[in-house]
């Protein structure tokens, strides 16, 4: 390749990764480029949507509720952990978690015996107590918005369930941390049992090592299912939990071993240089967090992102024939007596993007020409509205046409009497033919 020629070869690469990958149909490619092709365009996408999503701004508002909700946080943690017994347990945990935060960490534990001694006396028992719960509710609802933002989910989780689920959380970290520990130190005593065996004690360290990566990776795994209030499957959530295992104890590792670096930044700032350094930490491990959500997503719905660009651009004309496609579809299974068919269903049977096939349900769904119900396993599936005898292509084009905002302040009976009428009479002259012709029919 001649040096004059890269400009050509960059050119047509941004060109395949942002249209003609996504122009791709699956069903025409082997097993090979079908896999290569899912795993350029889950990094593409995850890429882009770090862009467009504002993952640092988001990061830089987590950092800060993490910072204010810190000693709470743990003020509860704790709390529940010495009503179990094992206070002790979870703080030597704290320590083998983190140890880029060992001075930290001390320091915030002194805080937050300070914190619960006040809480306990006088007038701060009861406003004390209700404040620590609010920060820490705070902070794990900001959490779950932010993943929300990410899967592009509108709706919350009620209050009463946001109550119950991060209550549990709170119950079940104490005994994960505890569980941890337990296994560390069985993994750590058969270690020195198995010594004497050359063969088996190699593999035995290895699996030491690599047991907090192991252990990190089923957490990020169960967050990424349980923070959205969406359906997470788990091989997208487990690919996400890789990633960013690997890349949060990537991180800790430069940190620790950046200590020399450290020091000089110490020179400047003095003993004041344990905060900036902290909300450093805190930053970059929630920017790895929020792109291991970002590829969640990817993974899951990279399938609805083919011919997004086509999509977006769509013309009127091809977008009518599509919504009369899909409502026909619809009308003809009812008819039939046949079950109601999903939103995937309608994709692969027309082979149309998936996005834009959903962009059309909701749009015959908000002219109520369709509505939604639910299957056994609660996933939408798609039916009628009303009388399939009354929808005829007319009267499907007519609702199309009438969907939106009319009320602007022009003059359509004398100024623009005329336009307005010719444009009336070419939508009836469309119709004249097929006036009556119903989409169960075609």
């Amino acid at each position: 390749m001649k040096l004059k020629e890269i400009p050509s070869y960059i050119k047509w690469f941004l060109k395949f990764i942002t249209e003609d990958i996504w122009r791709t149909i699956p069903q025409d490619l082997s097993e090979k480029e079908r896999r290569f092709n899912t795993i350029l365009k889950v990094i593409v996408l995850s890429v882009k949507r770090y862009q467009t999503d504002h993952l640092q701004r988001s990061a830089s508002a987590l950092t800060y509720s993490t910072f204010l909700s810190l000693i709470p946080l743990l003020a509860v943690l704790l709390a529940i952990a010495k009503g179990f017994g094992f206070s002790n347990i979870v703080e030597s945990q704290l320590f083998q978690s983190f140890p880029g935060q060992k001075q930290v960490l001390i320091a915030i534990l002194e805080f937050v015996d300070l914190y619960m001694q006040q809480t306990k006396e006088g007038i701060f028992l009861g406003l004390g107590l209700l404040l620590l719960f609010y920060t820490v509710y705070n902070l794990i609802a900001n959490i779950e918005n932010t993943f929300n933002m990410i899967w592009q989910v509108s709706k919350e989780r009620p209050f009463v369930r946001k109550f119950t689920d991060y209550f549990s959380v709170f119950l079940i970290i104490p005994l994960f941390l505890v569980c941890s520990s337990g296994l560390s130190i069985w993994m750590a005593t058969a270690f020195n049992t198995l010594k004497e065996y050359l063969l088996i004690a190699p593999i035995f360290e290895i699996i030491i090592t690599i047991a907090p990566v192991i252990i990190s990776i089923f957490v990020f795994t169960a967050l990424y299912m349980f923070m959205p209030n969406t359906s997470v499957r788990f091989m997208p959530a487990f690919c996400a939990g890789i990633f960013a295992a690997i890349g949060f104890h990537t991180f800790q590792y430069l940190y620790i071993n950046g200590q020399i670096w450290v020091s000089k930044y110490n020179a400047i700032y003095g003993s004041f240089a344990v905060l900036p350094l902290l909300l450093l930490w805190m930053q970059l491990s929630w920017v790895i967090c929020l792109i291991g959500a970002e590829i969640a997503y990817a993974v899951q719905n990279v399938q609805n992102f083919e011919f997004e660009t086509d999509s977006k651009n769509i013309s009127r004309r091809y977008f009518d024939f599509l919504t009369l496609a899909v409502a026909s579809l619809i009308v003809k299974r009812f008819e039939k007596g046949e079950e109601p068919c999903s939103a995937v269903e309608i994709s692969t049977h027309y082979q149309i993007p998936i996005r834009l096939t959903q962009r059309i349900l909701y749009l015959l769904i908000d002219l109520k020409i369709i509505n939604v119900v639910n299957d056994e396993h609660n996933l939408p599936h798609y039916q009628p509205a009303i009388d399939i005898h009354q929808i005829t292509v007319e009267y499907l084009f007519n609702k199309i046409d009438r969907y939106g905002s009319e009320n602007f302040k022009i003059d359509s009976q004398y100024q623009l009497h005329s336009e307005w009428e010719i444009i009336l009479q070419c939508r009836r002259d469309m119709f004249s033919t097929h006036k009556n012709l119903l989409i169960k029919d075609l």
